[in-house]
């Protein structure tokens, strides 16, 4: 059965494998059509797009950027974007330096609390990848700090775990906005995350779409069906596009595989022409 993966992420940013690898993993799921979205990094597409030429994998340039709605962090997901848009080029800079600012915090603050690891045990794992949390935890995870990349975040990183600290992120306007403007196609990733905020979903999605939002992405890699059908029910709601894809990373989610995700994700490509018809040439 052809089935498509929106959501994948390489070693450009916090995934485990290049972008050749995804492409050839994707490949023999039998994935026709493939969104790379690294977060606030578009490094790895090109080689991606190569590869998928290469073995006839569509190849659909994206990316993965967070925001800040009230106090709590949301992910978005750009699709059909212009990747060499200097627009682009400009604020994935300032992202990127955030994220560089509030990295040696976290290692300091788990030093302090009693961990061997050090910066530079995270940049010999991250390579020229841009450093991300999940780098962090692979590297607690060599040093015997945890007994896990889950361990890791559930004692250490997650949001509001001891050695958590926030970024500068965009508001939900300039994000949305941006990825607008170099032609794409903004999703609400995982929006089962989106429970941690105080205002109901669909009041989250009514305010998200006035600023230009697009599509909810519905169909995720850990979503339950419970969850699929009412994220799908919200979407079509609330008139977004219905997106879904499996966040594949690799070894940080071992379980989790290129196009099924945990074993019940089924992504129809029939989703790709709704898609297409709003995309910006």
């Amino acid at each position: 059965m052809a089935r498509i993966d929106l959501h994948s992420h390489t070693t450009a940013s916090d995934g485990s494998l290049t972008p050749e690898e995804l492409v050839q993993l994707a490949k023999q799921q039998g994935v026709t059509a493939l969104a790379v979205t690294d977060h606030d990094t578009v490094a790895g597409l090109p080689r991606a797009m190569a590869e998928g030429e290469r073995v006839g994998v569509e190849i659909i340039p994206g990316i993965e950027i967070s925001c800040l709605y009230g106090k709590t962090e949301l992910h978005l997901l750009g699709y059909f974007i212009h990747p060499d848009d200097p627009r682009l080029i400009s604020s994935l800079l300032t992202y990127q330096a955030s994220r560089e600012d509030r990295n040696p915090r976290i290692v300091q603050r788990l030093q302090e609390l009693g961990c061997a690891v050090t910066y530079s045990d995270v940049q010999a794992i991250a390579g020229n990848a841009t450093i991300g949390r999940p780098h962090i935890a692979q590297a607690l995870l060599r040093k015997g700090d945890v007994t896990s990349v889950s361990d890791a975040f559930n004692r250490y990183l997650a949001d509001d775990a001891s050695a958590y600290f926030p970024r500068t992120l965009p508001s939900p306007a300039e994000a949305i906005g941006l990825i607008r403007q170099i032609g794409g196609i903004p999703v609400m990733a995982h929006p089962v995350y989106a429970s941690r905020l105080k205002d109901p979903f669909e009041q989250v999605c009514a305010t998200l779409k006035e600023l230009g939002l697009m599509g909810i992405e519905a169909l995720y890699g850990s979503h339950n069906q419970k969850q699929t059908d009412y994220y799908r029910s919200a979407a079509q709601n609330q008139g977004l596009l219905i997106t879904g894809g499996s966040d594949f990373h690799g070894d940080s989610k071992p379980n989790l595989l290129v196009g099924t995700g945990y074993g019940n994700l089924s992504v129809s490509p029939d989703l790709l022409e709704p898609m297409r018809a709003l995309a910006t040439v």
